[in-house]
């Protein structure tokens, strides 16, 4: 069965950085869109990030733009965002999710897997 599960998130002060990683399995990784949502406590889930299949196209939330950077490995199946210039504003459970088709990279409901999410701290 398909598997994402993310690592890195950590408590931080504002300013710092984090690295997050979303190891991949039992899909064919490189033919996936991947993104990044994020959940902070009695809000929706919103878009992060996004990046293509190949690595070539990426979206960015206007408010992480500058920020946060999305990047991937297909030859380790994993997707990485490093978080930079964190703000407490970005305290939130941070997930990771694939997409087979790239219909909506920037909409929850355009993925078909998630996982479990990681917690992003940001104290200041």
């Amino acid at each position: 069965q398909v598997q994402l599960v993310e690592s890195g998130g950590g408590v931080v002060q504002a300013g710092g950085s984090l690295r997050l990683s979303c190891a991949a399995s039992g899909l064919t990784f490189s033919k996936y869109y991947m993104g990044w949502f994020r959940q902070a406590p009695g809000k929706e889930r919103q878009f992060v990030t996004a990046i293509s299949r190949t690595g070539d196209s990426t979206y960015y939330a206007d408010s992480v733009k500058g920020r946060f950077t999305i990047s991937r490995d297909n030859a380790k199946n994993t997707a990485y965002l490093q978080l930079n210039s964190l703000k407490p504003e970005d305290t939130a459970v941070y997930y990771c999710a694939a997409a087979r088709w790239s219909n909506a990279p920037t909409a929850v409901g355009g993925y078909d897997f998630w996982g479990q999410g990681t917690q992003v701290t940001v104290s200041s």
